[in-house]
């Protein structure tokens, strides 16, 4: 368990497994069984980028025990606990996953997030 977590989460694994009929790839997503501890964090916007009058991309920072399953880029959460939470059945995709040193017993990753947004959702 992660010290200091304050929400559980969801892993969903994303594969593409067949083309549609108009030869587009269909994104399909596996959840996983368990339920995980975690701490979010959002990070800070680029400066730089806000004063240009450019969107950016709004992250955050995830820490979750290291133990889990294999995690991968394009892979997504989704909070689930508490209902409370801002983000409570959320999904945000990993953008990155940097693991902590090996030799710490801890042993958390570290996963960069974003918003998950369906283009067609019913959301």
């Amino acid at each position: 368990m992660v010290a200091g977590g304050n929400i559980l989460v969801q892993l969903w694994r994303i594969s593409f497994i067949t083309d549609d009929e108009v030869g587009g790839a269909v994104p399909s997503g596996t959840a996983s069984l368990e339920l995980y501890s975690a701490r979010m964090q959002g990070n800070p916007d680029e400066q730089l980028l806000l004063s240009q009058g450019l969107e950016t991309e709004h992250t955050f920072t995830l820490v979750i025990d290291r133990q889990i399953v294999p995690i991968s880029e394009r892979d997504e959460i989704e909070i689930v606990y508490p209902p409370s939470y801002p983000y409570y059945g959320q999904r945000f995709r990993i953008i990155s996953v940097r693991y902590s040193d090996f030799t710490d017993r801890r042993a958390y990753t570290m996963l960069t997030v974003s918003r998950s947004n369906e283009a067609h959702g019913s959301q």
